[in-house]
């Protein structure tokens, strides 16, 4: 999330909460697509993490890119901490190591999605070459360790570096040595998301594993095919996870806020400045517990909204829906997640075979490929298959979805072709992680820094 939400209505009660998720439902001609990648800033000579600050430093790049681009910067306490376009299609935000993220406009097709992120690459390279810098597309930091990793000066991170450790062994590596693609989508009734959630959420380990990319840790293959996957089975239970009761037949928007309610807080924001929370879970705040604590210590809606980026699940549940199992990786992939469940969720009839698909998977075995597939892969097991064989069904259903919005570039070419790096995953039968290993195995001659040339964007 770029920019931290500042609404000052205050809440009267839970029906407020509920009717701001609600109001996320938009009829199908206004669904859109917005995507989000992370990539890792490196020097060229060395291999070496970049800083916030200096000439040729985070910074720098930042204010590179504001100039070039004329978009508004983010501050926080005085220092630029993103940059957003004028009138909200897109932003630029740091994560809490350093990893470069572009949140996309809304957009309508993958083709436009496509472009989008090619262009900000470009943009990107641009400013950042000069500098001695690239940007990696994997999903876990391959050679450096935490201490070696820098901090950004972001008032939220702060807090949630404090944190951390108090509710998970490993919520420190996932801020700070992650990167992940993501796609928000939208949703038309509490049904329509109700269905979406439910489809997205059976099928998020098969994202993980199709899109599994971290198999190399503080410069040494890690034992895992998603290492970014495995961080998430222990950051913080509390608030991340598949969340059990979302497969319930009628599950809603008012079960995903009583949940929300009973998650500790990170922060509020009063005055520019940003209040530790973490003592109190939001029911807690709205009945009156840091009413002496901070200024107007009683909520508003950008508190609310808050919060819910502060949530960690699967698929997290805003005013639209996130999808949050991928790692980050190369240009093919930014293009690849988007099509793949706009492909299961954005066509009727592929909504239904997905659905049908995913029926009668129970909360226990989605869970058990959860914790399978970062070891495993497209390899883990599933039923009397594996999920490489599940993937051969979805990919099939999606590639049917795409074919059906017949959303065509210039030269006549559906969305579908968007699909072909995910068909490559499961006709060859190994992941990019399983490529990575055999060539750090082979040719790479046991070393990780070849991956900072072939990963690169």
């Amino acid at each position: 999330m770029a920019r931290d939400t500042t609404d000052t209505q205050p809440i009267e009660g839970i029906d407020e909460l509920v009717g701001y998720l609600a109001a996320g439902n938009k009829p199908r001609d206004k669904w859109r697509i917005g995507t989000e990648h992370e990539k890792f800033p490196f020097y060229i000579d060395g291999n070496a993490p970049v800083p916030y600050g200096g000439e040729r430093g985070i910074r720098a790049i930042l204010e590179g890119m504001q100039e070039k681009l004329g978009w508004d910067p983010i501050m926080d306490a005085g220092r630029i901490i993103g940059l957003v376009e004028p009138t909200g299609q897109g932003a630029i935000s740091l994560e809490p190591g350093g990893q470069f993220e572009l949140s996309g406009a809304p957009l309508e097709t993958i083709h436009q999605t496509c472009r989008e992120g090619n262009a900000h690459l470009a943009q990107v390279r641009e400013i950042a070459e000069p500098l001695g810098i690239r940007f990696l597309g994997l999903g876990g930091s391959p050679k450096w360790s935490l201490a070696e990793t820098p901090k950004m000066p972001k008032s939220r991170y702060e807090i949630m570096t404090r944190y951390m450790p108090k509710v998970g062994s490993k919520g420190l590596d996932m801020m700070y040595r992650t990167c992940t693609i993501q796609v928000n989508l939208d949703f038309e009734s509490e049904t329509d998301m109700r269905r979406k959630m439910q489809v997205s959420l059976k099928l998020q380990p098969l994202s993980t594993a199709l899109f599994a990319n971290s198999p190399f840790t503080e410069s040494r293959p890690n034992g895992l095919q998603s290492w970014r996957g495995d961080i998430w089975r222990d950051t913080d239970n509390q608030r991340s996870g598949m969340l059990e009761f979302c497969f319930a037949p009628d599950f809603g928007f008012a079960d995903y806020v009583e949940w929300a309610l009973d998650v500790p807080m990170y922060f509020v924001i009063r005055d520019g400045h940003y209040h530790d929370m973490t003592r109190y879970t939001f029911r807690q705040f709205m009945a009156g517990a840091a009413r002496n604590e901070v200024p107007d210590g009683l909520p508003t809606m950008g508190d609310w909204a808050n919060h819910l980026s502060t949530l960690f699940p699967d698929v997290r549940l805003k005013r639209f829906l996130e999808m949050r199992g991928a790692d980050g990786g190369p240009w093919r992939r930014i293009c690849a997640l988007p099509a793949f469940w706009v492909g299961l969720l954005y066509d009727e009839q592929a909504l239904d075979a997905a659905e049908t698909l995913t029926s009668s998977w129970t909360y226990k075995e989605a869970l058990a490929m959860r914790n399978a597939v970062p070891e495993h892969g497209i390899s883990a097991p599933f039923r009397n298959a594996t999920l490489r064989d599940v993937a051969r069904d979805v990919l099939a259903i999606a590639r049917i979805g795409l074919k059906n919005r017949a959303r065509k570039n210039r030269d006549g070419y559906d969305e579908t072709s968007f699909l072909n790096t995910l068909d490559e995953v499961v006709a060859r039968g190994t992941t990019s992680a399983e490529e990575m290993l055999s060539a750090y195995h082979t040719r790479w001659g046991g070393s990780i820094e070849p991956v900072f040339m072939e990963y690169a964007y």
